[in-house]
Formats: C-alpha cells, sequence, structure tokens
C-alpha cells in the first residue's frame, strides 16, 4: 500500500554522467495507487493522473522486463506505484491479454497515409495532429516556385478529385519520378522578433502516380485527394519516413527562447490541443518531444503614479510538445492551457 503522505520522490537524472544532482518530482495529491488503461487513454491522460508535471513521467518510469513490450502501454493494462529502495516508481502491474506480442513502426506510405498497426495508446492524442504529420511540411519559397505543376486536368478540366487524372510539366529531369504529393502554398511564416522568413507552409491536396511520360508532359493519376487539384498546384516528391508517433518527453538540451507564431488547422484561438508553430527548429537544438513552457504575454498597463506605460511580466499558461521540427520552425500540440493563448506568446524551458 502506498504511504499517502509520501508526497515527493527524490531520484537521479537520468542520462547524466554526474549522479550528484537529483531532481524533485511532485505526486499528485488525490493520485490512484493502481489505474487499469481504457481504450481512448493517452500517456499524458494516464501521467496526470500520478503527477503534477505529467511530462517527467520517463522520469520515474520503471521498466518491467518480464512483460511483453515493457515500454508500451494498452487497454486493460494495470498501471500502478512500486516501490524501488527509497524511491517511487511507476510501472505496467499485470499486462492486458489483448496486449499484442510485436509492435512495427507507424509507416508513412507513398500514399500519404498513417498505416497503424498497433493498439498501444499514443503519448499524446494522434487525431490532434495526424493532418499535421502528413498533409503538409515546411519548404523555402523557390522549392514551390520551380516544382513541376498541374497544367490541366482530365478532359481539359480545371479541377480534378480523387481517382481522377492530371497532367503536369516543369520537370527538370529527362523522366519523372513513380510519385509524387501535389502541394499549394500555404502561411509564409516569419519570425516576429528577427523579420527573418523562417519558410513557407506547402500544404498537401493529393497524391498521385505517374501513369506515362509524353515529351515535357507526364499523366498522373491521382491516387487519394483530400481537396480538388487545380491548375497551377505543384509536385513535390513523396516524403516518404516513419512517422514517429512514440514521442519521449523531455526538456530541450538548449535554452529555448522562442515565440509562437502561428495556430494551425484555421483556428484562431489557442487553447488545449490546438497544433501551433513556434520559431524554433534544429539549429535551434530542439527536437520532437521536447516539451516547452508556454508564457503569457503580460498586459501594458498605466501606472496611475507616474502616468507612464508599464509591460507586466509574462506569467506561465501553457505547456505544449514538440511532434514534427524542421530546419527553423516546429509544430506542436498544446498540452495544457491555464488561460487563453495567443500568436506572440513566449516559449521556454519547463
Amino acid at each position: 500500500m502506498f504511504k499517502p503522505l509520501l508526497r515527493r520522490v527524490s531520484l537521479a537524472l537520468l542520462l547524466v554522467a554526474s549522479f550528484a544532482s537529483a531532481e524533485v518530482i511532485d505526486l499528485k495529491p488525490g493520485h490512484p495507487v493502481d489505474y487499469v488503461v481504457k481504450k481512448g487513454d493517452t500517456l499524458w491522460d494516464i501521467s496526470q493522473k500520478f503527477l503534477d508535471d505529467a511530462w517527467l513521467w520517463p522520469e520515474i518510469w520503471q521498466i518491467n522486463e518480464q512483460i511483453g513490450n515493457p515500454h508500451l502501454i494498452y487497454p486493460g493494462d494495470i498501471i500502478g506505484l512500486v516501490y524501488m529502495g527509497d524511491q517511487v516508481k511507476i510501472t505496467i502491474k499485470e499486462r492486458s491479454d489483448e496486449a499484442p506480442k510485436e509492435l512495427g513502426p507507424i509507416t508513412l506510405l507513398p500514399s500519404a497515409r498513417i498505416s497503424a498497426i498497433s493498439s498501444a495508446i499514443p503519448p499524446i492524442p494522434m487525431s490532434a495532429i495526424s493532418s499535421f504529420m502528413i498533409n503538409s511540411r515546411i519548404v523555402k519559397a523557390k522549392v514551390l516556385k520551380h516544382a513541376p505543376y498541374v497544367v490541366a486536368g482530365d478532359d481539359n478540366r480545371l479541377l480534378a478529385g480523387g481517382g481522377g487524372k492530371v497532367y503536369a510539366r516543369g520537370f527538370k529531369k529527362e523522366e519523372p519520378q513513380k510519385s509524387y504529393g501535389l502541394y499549394r502554398k500555404g502561411q509564409i511564416f516569419v519570425d516576429p522578433d528577427t523579420s527573418e522568413v523562417l519558410g513557407m507552409e506547402a500544404k498537401e491536396v493529393a497524391a498521385a502516380k505517374v501513369t506515362s511520360w509524353d515529351g515535357d508532359v507526364a499523366t498522373l493519376k491521382l491516387a487519394s485527394s483530400r481537396e480538388e487539384v487545380m491548375v497551377g498546384d505543384r509536385l513535390l516528391s513523396t516524403d516518404e519516413r516513419l512517422v514517429v508517433a512514440n514521442f519521449m518527453p523531455s526538456a530541450p538540451k538548449e535554452e529555448i527562447y522562442g515565440r509562437m507564431i502561428a495556430v494551425l488547422g484555421g483556428v484562431t484561438q489557442i487553447g488545449q490541443y490546438n497544433a501551433v508553430v513556434i520559431n524554433q527548429g534544429k539549429r535551434d537544438g530542439v527536437t520532437e518531444g521536447n516539451v516547452l513552457a508556454i508564457y503569457k504575454e503580460g498586459s501594458v498597463i498605466i501606472d496611475r503614479v507616474t502616468r507612464s506605460k508599464v509591460k507586466l511580466p509574462a506569467e506561465r499558461g501553457g505547456l505544449l510538445m514538440l511532434f514534427r521540427v524542421f530546419e527553423k520552425v516546429s509544430y506542436g500540440l498544446v498540452l495544457r492551457s491555464k488561460v487563453p493563448l495567443s500568436v506572440g506568446d513566449a516559449v521556454r524551458n519547463p
């Protein structure tokens, strides 16, 4: 039985050569001793039941080597607290019979679809980020400008949907590749502090395969379509890659001082489970899974004594996790929002 008076757990910092320093992690008041994982849970949801700072769960996660796939959690598993000497850990106490024995990767196929082949619960809601994982990318403006483009649809129509044909030209090589994503210009991201152009969002509207090649014109059959294809849409090489779905929460290795510069998905307000863009990328030292604190910009008030304008300090208002990192910008998912958040709010190390 877990001792109810024990609320703070000291443990050595992981992956540090010197174990001289230790981190203190708060267990949440009223936390359960055991929890049965339910369908629809996320690792973030479960961690919040045990910890005040849910993103720190890897620090006290104890791998149970006697259980298949000890890194993964499935509906029906029993998660709970156990003693490891004078420390308290979270572990899988009992494995569900429904858990598969093996797990393969989640693969991005040439048709730009995520193929999930496991019922393991995700760390964060994949439904909130899946379209941004596969249907958009950040490119330099000149990449789209010089890419092959659609010149006509089937029967010379201007629009084409899934299953139809389109014709494209502008290929730099003698022959086109076998498959392409069809993209349209999206937002241009500019650093609000330096005015540097950080990149352009290329929104994928369809995926297509080349069926024939005549002169400088290629015929493509649309394998899938999210929007109607239009004349002028650009062709980019299919972005075949493994989608990182099993994010490991971590703090950035570098000190980060950035901002949220856009919100994705056609919304204007920023709250929990909204996807945002920040002006920090690979060059700044961030990676997928990094957690950042969001600081709400302080209001500007009038000092009634001096009659001058004063800007109040920024206050911590939320938490986000990066799920896709490009060279100069990154996509993040807001996991916690204490107050209404806005584009321009700062992001820093948690």
